[in-house]
């Protein structure tokens, strides 16, 4: 008798083991099928609220992730309370003492707070958004995402910086609207000053023809400066933004061209020696 009891305890046991696998398993599908599902809508939404609303992409794609993180959180929460459902946890008490302990973080983390505070600014005064050129923290690169905790930037060097969003006291966005581009060109003392102008104005007129990228400009502004052995000829252009750089290395090529076909030249240092016999 002691043995069927053993036997019908064994199978018991058994059975609310397998029950209890099969629900999780059941939980974790499901969470899977949500998640992905609920990935699906968010993309989807913000893609069709793009071309209703005629966003920027970079706002879109900030929005995007923004949303895809919360959506995490709050599906892995969900997830939580289930698997202490399927335990029979008590889970009023676990969602209070979650409030409690928050409470408790909260007082003593005023760092995550002020990320936090730091980061919904950011997002609601469209401070940044992703695929930015922004200068924050001391660090300059490109926003690859911006959260309520943190915000990324790649370096062009390539590096992703985490940066807190407390530590963004300032930021610089250099992608809204044109740019700057310009060039500081040297000739020497010998060559004649209004010559060498109308030889670079002529290379900025064609270039202004050939590239798209170039919204005003290129304009030869005039002597810059005069150096310990050259004359510093400044040219500026304004430029489609990010296309700044691109600009100023065809600028620089193919005005050290022309210089160098006028036989205008670039001058460099030069050292002399006397011998005393």
């Amino acid at each position: 008798m002691d043995q069927l009891t053993a036997y019908l305890t064994q199978g018991a046991f058994l059975t609310v083991v397998l029950l209890v696998l099969g629900q999780l398993f059941l939980a974790f599908i499901a969470f899977l099928i949500v998640r992905s599902i609920g990935k699906r809508v968010i993309s989807t939404g913000f893609d069709r609220m793009q071309t209703q609303r005629n966003m920027s992409l970079g706002r879109v794609k900030t929005l995007e992730k923004l949303s895809l993180n919360i959506f995490s959180y709050v599906l892995i929460f969900v997830l939580v309370t289930i698997i202490a459902g399927i335990f029979e946890l008590p889970i009023g008490g676990l969602i209070a003492g979650a409030g409690v302990i928050g409470l408790a973080i909260g007082f003593g983390a005023q760092g995550l707070v002020s990320d936090v505070v730091t980061g919904f600014f950011l997002l609601l005064e469209k401070q940044i958004d992703v695929d930015d050129y922004v200068t924050a923290a001391g660090i300059d690169g490109v926003v690859e995402e911006v959260g309520l905790r943190t915000t990324q930037i790649r370096g062009f060097d390539g590096t992703l910086h985490f940066v807190p969003n407390r530590e963004i006291s300032s930021v610089s966005n250099h992608s809204r609207g044109n740019m700057r581009a310009l060039i500081d060109m040297s000739i020497s003392y010998d060559d004649n000053i209004d010559d060498a102008i109308a030889v670079m104005q002529n290379v900025c007129d064609k270039i202004a023809l050939e590239d798209e990228t170039i919204i005003e400009g290129p304009n030869v502004i005039g002597v810059q400066g005069l150096g310990d052995s050259d004359v510093v000829i400044r040219i500026i252009a304004k430029t489609e933004n990010m296309m700044q750089w691109a600009v100023e290395r065809k600028l620089r090529k193919e005005l050290k061209e022309a210089l160098d076909a006028n036989d205008i030249e670039i001058p460099f240092p030069h050292q002399v020696y006397i011998e005393k016999k």
